[in-house]
């Protein structure tokens, strides 16, 4: 159930080891006002002069690290498992990049184009999809490229399995079954093509950790000497499935009609890497009449028998745009990670962490908004202050207050009006761009009639 942000920040942090509990006070009280203020620097989000230098000499404080802060958000994620039967742990990398000079020494190469400088981030989101609930971050790890090894992919074949930046998928699972225990066994990690690494998934079988990764490459296979996707389109339909491709870019949103298909198969070790073949199971969804359409080549520990049981792990895929989700809160659709403006890497390192967090909670609150008969029932005051909700009833529906507190899915609704969205799609989803004007322009009113008030005061 979600909270008000203080408490939320209360939990999420209360058992950050920091040294000293005044810096554990100084991060929840922190983090709160960064969650009500969303988007906002630490200058304005704070209250007081006096808090925006308390603030900054947290940051700036050499005696603990960006990872202490994480362990406590992660350790909070953690502790929820145990009241879930079935967790999908949603992964993918994505790149933040920070364009003002006075960190460029300290940050790596995130593209092609040489002068782009900035950092790499993993995460691990929980999802549990049969209350369909968003946990949390139990995993995320940051780097920066060296700059001198700029192009040393060209060179993979040549370096350890350790060293390559494909490692972080087996170091997160390490990393999120060591903060878990027994609890792992409850976990699917759901990875997109990127994490078809084949020391990956003989990590994953041999743990006996589940997974259901997307295939990047058709491997050899020892089901009739064949390779997998070949073998895969000689198998028959268990049925077909509709799926939605939303809009992006230029493409157009459409469904494609897709045939399922399922087996049992057996991946072999390439010739040039050690280890025995993997038993595990293939489910295909692949779009009808379209070589170049939809194509999905699934891989996972799960037991697969019938269509049933493939059509589950097809919808386990389609959760992990769930993680891309998390991304675009914490980029571009609410926390604006990359707008901040540090003079050291530590420094940045941990606002990153504290952002991260708030960018789950963002994408709680609107999950829960898309959630329409769950949002219903939920008071809009978890997310927004009295204050708030008044001026947006009083922007919105310009006639006398309720008597009682709105509930969260009229927020969601609201805001996004608020910045323009008009539901044209007739979906009632409201985009992150739309949901961030709006509450941009939702604070903008804010801090107009408390300056009202305050000059009310002083006449």
């Amino acid at each position: 159930m979600l909270i008000n942000s203080l408490d939320w920040a209360y939990d999420t942090f209360y058992q950050a080891k920091l040294g000293d509990k005044r810096r554990v006070n100084r991060l929840i009280k922190l983090a709160h006002s960064l969650a009500n203020k969303l988007g906002k620097s630490i200058v304005k989000a704070s209250s007081s002069s006096a808090e925006i230098e308390a603030a900054y000499r947290f940051v700036r404080n050499a005696s603990f690290d960006a990872d202490a802060i994480a362990e406590s958000g992660f350790k909070a994620t953690a502790d929820k498992v145990e009241h879930y039967d079935t967790l999908l742990a949603l992964e993918d990398t994505t790149s933040l990049q920070f364009p003002h000079a006075s960190v460029h020494e300290e940050l790596g190469h995130i593209t092609s184009y040489k002068n782009a400088r900035g950092v790499q981030a993993h995460s691990i989101l929980l999802f549990a999809p049969d209350e369909q609930h968003v946990l949390g971050l139990v995993e995320q790890s940051r780097w920066a490229r060296d700059i001198r090894k700029m192009g040393q992919r060209n060179n993979a074949v040549k370096r350890q399995y350790e060293e390559k930046e494909s490692y972080k998928w087996e170091r997160a699972s390490k990393n999120m079954a060591e903060r878990l225990g027994p609890e792992i066994s409850k976990v699917i990690s759901v990875c997109d093509r990127e994490s078809d690494v084949i020391e990956y998934l003989k990590y994953k079988y041999e743990n006996n950790q589940r997974f259901v990764v997307r295939s990047m490459q058709s491997r050899h296979i020892e089901e009739a000497d064949n390779k997998l996707y070949a073998y895969g389109s000689q198998l028959q339909s268990a049925g077909t499935r509709e799926v939605y491709i939303p809009q992006k870019g230029g493409r157009k949103a459409r469904t494609a009609l897709c045939d399922v298909r399922f087996a049992s198969v057996t991946i072999k070790m390439p010739y040039s890497k050690p280890g025995q073949s993997t038993p595990l199971f293939y489910v295909s969804c692949v779009e009808r009449g379209n070589d170049a359409g939809l194509c999905w080549h699934l891989l996972t520990t799960e037991s697969v028998s019938s269509a049933e049981h493939a059509e589950l792990i097809i919808t386990y895929y389609e959760k992990r745009w769930l993680v891309e989700e998390f991304h675009k809160a914490w980029k571009t659709g609410g926390t604006q990670v990359e707008k901040l403006r540090m003079h050291s890497k530590d420094n940045l390192d941990k606002m990153i962490v504290i952002l991260a967090f708030i960018a789950v909670r963002i994408h709680q609150l609107r999950y829960l908004g898309l959630n329409k008969s769950l949002a219903e029932k939920q008071s809009c005051e978890l997310l927004m202050t009295t204050v708030e909700w008044k001026l947006l009833w009083k922007k919105r529906e310009k006639k006398s207050l309720p008597k009682q507190v709105p509930s969260l899915r009229w927020a969601y609704l609201n805001i996004g009006k608020l910045g323009g969205w008009h539901d044209s799609k007739r979906n009632e989803r409201v985009g992150w761009e739309a949901l961030w004007e709006g509450w941009f322009k939702l604070q903008t009113i804010l801090e107009g009639y408390e300056l009202a008030m305050s000059l009310d005061e002083k006449l």
